[in-house]
């Protein structure tokens, strides 16, 4: 098995997206089978060495980075094991480093797809589950969750699970029992809490009440178990796309548009019905300073537009003209920029406009590297109900702060990303005063802290503002339960204060 520990040749494997600093670890190691990582964890548990489980290093919030053991890297755990068609879709059973690009594409060429489609598609398949990931097509299609029907896991001390969906349940009374080797089991209590009424929830382990016990393993953060292998639920590849960028000239005209759209594509999957309708798979939304970024890049940004939506539908050569003419009649009725908007039913057009949304953390990064400051970013989401006023006192709030910011993604999810952008130690102090404001504000309404991209390190002290004393602690029971010698992500949803005065 491959191990490295010179400072040179384990550097890139002691951050993340997230630039948080002061990572460090005695070696890496490079497993190839389920085998050798149950073996890495036996010996760390017998030791107490932490073991910080490394994805591609895509995530923002700290997870993969280590204080002090080893790292156990999955990139050599990196193979499509199969895809097969069954009827109304098919099966792919990959390993944790298949980056999620290769596998999209591999499943793609054989007339399939997997919905899950977080924006950064170099990350990892296991970064994927571990943290419950989503993106645009989230608002039709659910989060990775939705897709996953087994995992294969090494636990902490060394013993290799099967679960499959659908085998294994909690009780009524919240108890949970995994039979391992040698006619042992774990046996373990679940947190009190239910999950927040989100459309996107990445915060602590997922809890409901008789739950499939796969459910709790998915969007753990490597805090539970080692995934080493992934089988998940495909879907029948679209036949055709039609996308569109909408300018409006009136934010209360955007969200009006939002609305609507929002409304008549849940209509329709409610229904259930073959009739022809907007039924979107993404709505994504871009503020004016959003769009002000973005005109440093896209000169064609139409200068009276003070916001954007971005919307993807799926379509068949009978239905694209219909289609078409439902979103021209809808944008229209909502006083948008059409003849100045952008549409795409083909491949390179869609790849442009794709490259548009995804363009806006590239200028944002740009701008961090001049001021020599990093962004404050949020990442909640709230209740439908509780979304508009959401929204305002995000705008209300930044408006009068006189900081620069952004604000774009999942409207459709009522899942937005607020950037704040400081210019210097001053604003970046008065930034963090705001974005805890954001938190106690979401949490007031029933929101969530993460909606994808999971706690990690960053965004662990947030917690309690989400859960109680007593909720907290059952968290940190149920990881013990499962990791009883403590050395799987250590700092990670936990500090290692916390859990070592729970004597956890």
């Amino acid at each position: 098995m491959l191990t490295k520990s010179q400072p040179d040749e384990i550097q890139s494997f002691l951050t993340d997206a997230s630039y948080m600093q002061g990572g460090h670890a005695d070696q890496v190691v490079f497993p190839e089978t389920p085998e050798e990582v149950a073996e890495i964890l036996a010996l760390a548990a017998r030791e107490k060495t932490p073991v910080t489980v490394s994805g591609a290093g895509t995530g923002t919030v700290g997870g993969r980075v280590p204080f002090g053991g080893i790292v156990l890297a999955t990139d050599k755990l990196n193979r499509i094991r199969s895809i097969v068609h069954e009827d109304h879709g098919g099966l792919a059973v990959a390993e944790p480093g298949v980056v999620l690009r290769e596998l999209q594409r591999a499943v793609e060429s054989e007339g399939l797809l997997y919905p899950p489609d977080p924006t950064e598609r170099g990350c990892f398949l296991g970064g994927t589950v571990a943290t419950n990931a989503s993106g645009a097509r989230t608002f039709k299609y659910g989060p990775t969750r939705n897709y996953v029907q087994r995992l294969k896991i090494a636990l902490a001390a060394g013993n290799v699970i099967d679960l499959r969906r659908g085998e294994l349940r909690a009780d009524g009374s919240g108890q949970i029992r995994i039979p391992v080797s040698s006619g042992r089991a774990i046996e373990a209590s679940l947190p009190s809490y239910h999950v927040p009424h989100v459309r996107k929830h990445a915060s602590g382990y997922y809890v409901t009440p008789e739950m499939d016990v796969l459910d709790l393993f998915i969007g753990s953060e490597g805090t539970l178990g080692v995934i080493t292998e992934i089988e998940v639920r495909l879907l029948p590849k679209p036949e055709g796309l039609l996308s569109g960028v909408i300018f409006f000239t009136s934010e209360e005209s955007l969200l009006g548009f939002v609305r609507d759209a929002r409304q008549r594509s849940l209509r329709l999957r409610q229904d259930g019905s073959a009739r022809v309708g907007i039924d979107a798979r993404a709505i994504e939304f871009f503020d004016s300073e959003s769009l002000n970024f973005l005109r440093q890049k896209y000169s064609t940004v139409p200068a009276a537009a003070v916001g954007a939506i971005f919307f993807e539908q799926e379509t068949t050569t009978t239905t694209e003209d219909e289609l078409m003419s439902q979103w021209l009649s809808l944008l229209e009725s909502h006083q948008a920029l059409g003849e100045e908007s952008w549409f795409a039913t083909n491949e390179p057009d869609q790849a442009k406009l794709r490259e548009f949304r995804h363009a806006l953390p590239v200028v944002m990064n740009e701008w961090f590297a001049r001021h020599n400051q990093r962004k404050v970013s949020t990442d909640m989401s709230v209740p439908d109900e509780a979304f508009p006023a959401m929204l305002r006192f995000y705008q209300e709030t930044l408006r009068a702060s006189d900081l620069r910011y952004t604000i774009f993604g999942h409207i459709g999810d009522n899942h937005v990303h607020v950037n704040i952008l400081p210019r210097d130690d001053e604003e970046g102090a008065r930034a963090r005063e705001i974005y805890v404001s954001f938190l106690k504000r979401a949490a007031a309404v029933g929101g969530t802290l993460s909606a994808e991209h999971g706690i990690g390190k960053l965004k662990r002290d947030y917690l309690h503002l989400f859960y109680t004393e007593r909720q907290l602690r059952q968290m940190a029971e149920l990881k013990h339960a499962f990791d009883p010698a403590g050395i799987l992500g250590r700092g990670t949803i936990f500090s290692e204060t916390y859990l070592s005065n729970l004597g956890a």
